[in-house]
């Protein structure tokens, strides 16, 4: 199996690449302008940036941060935003090698002769496991890649315009019930399968057939899918009574349906625990920075703060502690 530095190398070079379109959909997006055409150009001069100038991260190097043509300086966001995509693919690479390793180490099937006359094993073997895992493994870490991606270029472009646009939150959100939905089908049998009465049997019968004795349950795929679909709905909910609240009291908006969008994409790929937590952390987050701002005089009480960003920053942390933490403080409530 190829060394991690490989595959993390791998990871950050196609991170770089995924990071400098993206600066261009920071660039464009909040302005309603095309992606795809013109091709890239100066911001000061209009000049159309010749391919060996876009490299990333590199060419900023190189260039000293300014224009070849009118010396205007470029803005360190560029490479910022590369370094960061890249890092988080990186990331991302690390979490598929080493995962890879421990499936590869566990799921070993034995090699063991059934006995005389022993009917063969009807459930899922070794290798049956093993094949789930790694598909629910790729899927996940594709979720992680794209979660990474979409909320790195909103936190920039709420932060810059104040705008999150639908082109990535209303996406993102398809993609992420999408991933869902295919993360689901590759659960192994009886995974993620939820008894509602595990200790009794109930006796449930139907019109024109015979009684049948069994638990009453939801399998693990539609428990997953369901699931999501109540997270996303809850999520949403939450943030929309929280918009209402605000402006029942202050008499004006305090928070935008883009943020709303925002929290239901990132329910849509983490769930509803992980969403609360980037909702709180992202809040905290942001309310130490506008208590900063005041503090120094720089804001007063009817400033606007760029929630959206916060709320980002809030994702990308869920994104990579989430689980833990959610299931840390569920074990404190049992």
């Amino acid at each position: 199996m190829p060394s991690s530095s490989l595959f993390e190398l791998l990871g950050f070079l196609v991170g770089l690449l995924f990071g400098s379109f993206l600066n261009v959909c920071i660039s464009r997006l909040p302005a309603h302008e095309s992606i795809v055409t013109p091709r890239s150009r100066c911001t000061s001069c209009g000049h159309t940036i010749r391919w060996y100038d876009n490299i990333p991260v590199l060419s900023w190097l190189l260039l000293r941060a300014r224009c070849r043509d009118c010396k205007a300086r470029i803005s360190w966001r560029y490479p910022a935003v590369e370094l960061a995509v890249g890092l988080w693919f990186a990331l991302a690479a690390y979490v598929l090698w080493s995962t890879l390793g421990i499936i590869s180490t566990i799921f070993v099937e034995p090699r063991v002769p059934l006995p005389p006359g022993a009917p063969p094993f009807a459930g899922p073997t070794m290798h049956d496991l093993a094949a789930s895992a790694s598909g629910d493994l790729y899927v996940s870490v594709i979720a992680f890649a794209i979660l990474g991606f979409l909320l790195i270029g909103l936190m920039v472009m709420d932060w810059q315009t104040q705008r999150l646009p639908d082109a990535f939150t209303l996406t993102g959100f398809a993609i992420g019930f999408v991933l869902t939905c295919v993360q689901a089908l590759f659960l192994a049998p009886g995974q993620g399968d939820i008894v509602l009465n595990p200790t009794h049997q109930l006796r449930l019968s139907s019109p024109g057939s015979f009684a049948a004795q069994g638990n009453v349950f939801l399998t693990g795929t539609e428990a997953l899918v369901m699931g999501r679909i109540a997270a996303i709905a809850g999520a949403a909910l939450l943030l929309l009574i929280i918009r209402w609240l605000y402006k029942a009291v202050r008499k004006r908006e305090g928070m935008g349906l883009g943020d709303v969008k925002l929290l239901a994409m990132i329910a849509a790929f983490l769930g509803f625990g992980e969403s609360l937590l980037a909702l709180f952390a992202g809040a905290l987050a942001a309310s130490t920075y506008g208590l900063t701002l005041l503090a120094r005089g720089k804001a007063g009480a009817k400033s606007k703060l760029p929630m959206g960003s916060f709320i980002c920053a809030g994702g990308l942390f869920a994104a990579l502690f989430g689980q833990r933490i959610v299931d840390w403080y569920v074990g404190l409530l049992r």
